[in-house]
């Protein structure tokens, strides 16, 4: 089945409306990404009302460290003898990424965050797009940018596809994608025969030409029939790699949405996100509850760096502006969700993942960044918290 229609007066591409549960799928796949990466964006903001915009750097030198674990195993670009793949592998470097993400958040909030604390809020504004150009640019010293480096595949056990099938293919069409076959490999044959009579292959006999010729219209047949059969029935393809993204994103929600509500931690960082002062009478260590709200964002960072370069997208390029997009998409994502709030956070960039997944579909993949900003323009018309943001007024 294929659609025809008008989209903001714009012509649309004829859909199929076969693919749409792929590209659904695939764009919820896509947006545990921005889903993993926005969590830290609003556990930061929860706490300190910052928008910490060097989180997409935080991200970035995650990638970098699975990089660096990849290359200890190994994995380096001039291998003259392919390493063999370990599950464990990916284990120590989602770790190793999460360890040194978490100690690059700790240290940009202690040096370049902590002292404009009682600060307007635009120091700290300004301080955070300063520390994201800094590490975007400074990373550029020390880091290999060119040519930019990638992850080897290899390292991935989890290459394979996961088929489900939704509706199956019309089985009445086999017989004819078989009989075009058939004729699609006599036609070769002949022509192949042929051939080895010809002078000039690319100026055959009239014989030549005519067998030439039939030998073409049968590749064309056998692939339309061949298409017709496949475009029968609809199927989803699911890269296992994405699925374990995905899965271990609700996996990592669960655990901090646990963590804030039901520990004693989670009720000392509620505590400090609604009054600094008052928290800090009631003995809480403000500081320690910065830091460790700081240590979780980018920890979390640093697992969706890993998993993207690593399992997501084998083979990604990774340079110093490896999160500048998918961080301000993060960010969007969190405003759209209503920053703040942990399942708003992961159902923004879920909904990130759809919109640019269905814009791409439609034939727009140049629209597919500025879609999500077209989104969160109506969603904050009509909802200025977000999804799931709170309604009440704020006093000041």
């Amino acid at each position: 089945m294929v659609l025809h229609g008008l989209f903001l007066g714009l012509p649309l591409a004829a859909l199929d409306i076969r693919t749409l549960p792929q590209q659904i799928v695939n764009g919820l796949l896509n947006g545990s990404i921005y889903a993993l990466i926005a969590l830290g964006y609003t556990m930061v903001y929860g706490i300190l009302k910052l928008i910490n915009f060097a989180h997409g750097e935080v991200f970035m030198l995650g990638a970098y460290t699975s990089l660096f674990v990849s290359w200890a195993f190994g994995f380096t670009p001039n291998a003259t003898v392919e390493p063999q793949t370990q599950v464990w592998y990916l284990l120590v470097m989602i770790v190793a990424s999460m360890t040194v993400s978490g100690l690059a958040g700790v240290l940009i909030e202690r040096f370049a965050y902590r002292p404009l604390r009682n600060q307007p809020r635009i120091a700290s504004l300004i301080t955070a797009i300063g520390m994201s150009m800094l590490l975007q640019y400074g990373g550029q010293l020390f880091l290999p940018n060119s040519p930019p480096p990638n992850i080897d595949a290899m390292i991935n056990p989890y290459r394979g596809n996961v088929n489900i099938t939704l509706v199956k293919s019309n089985e009445n069409l086999v017989a004819a994608m078989k009989s075009a076959e058939q004729t699609k490999l006599t036609a070769d044959s002949a022509w192949d025969a042929q051939k080895k009579l010809e002078e000039n292959s690319f100026y055959p006999s009239a014989k030549g030409q005519a067998l030439q010729d039939a030998a073409q219209k049968a590749d064309r047949d056998y692939i339309e029939a061949q298409g017709k059969y496949n475009n029968s029935g609809v199927s989803i393809l699911m890269p296992v790699g994405r699925i374990i993204t995905t899965v271990v994103t609700f996996i990592l929600m669960g655990v901090l949405s646990y963590l804030i509500l039901f520990t004693k931690r989670g009720r000392a960082m509620r505590a400090v996100s609604h009054d600094f002062d008052s928290a800090a009478l009631m003995g809480i260590n403000v500081n320690s509850i910065v830091t460790f709200t700081f240590i979780l964002g980018s920890t979390l960072a640093g697992a969706a760096a890993m998993m993207d370069a690593t399992l997501y997208q084998p083979g990604l390029q990774i340079n110093t502006f490896f999160g500048l997009l998918p961080g301000v998409k993060a960010f969007v994502a969190a405003v759209i969700g209503g920053i703040g709030n942990v399942p708003g956070a992961v159902v923004g960039g879920l909904l990130m993942g759809v919109i640019e997944s269905l814009v791409g579909w439609a034939g727009y993949t140049s629209w597919q960044d500025a879609a999500a900003f077209v989104v969160l323009i109506v969603v904050l018309l009509v909802r200025p918290n977000g999804l799931f943001g709170s309604t009440a007024a704020e006093k000041v």
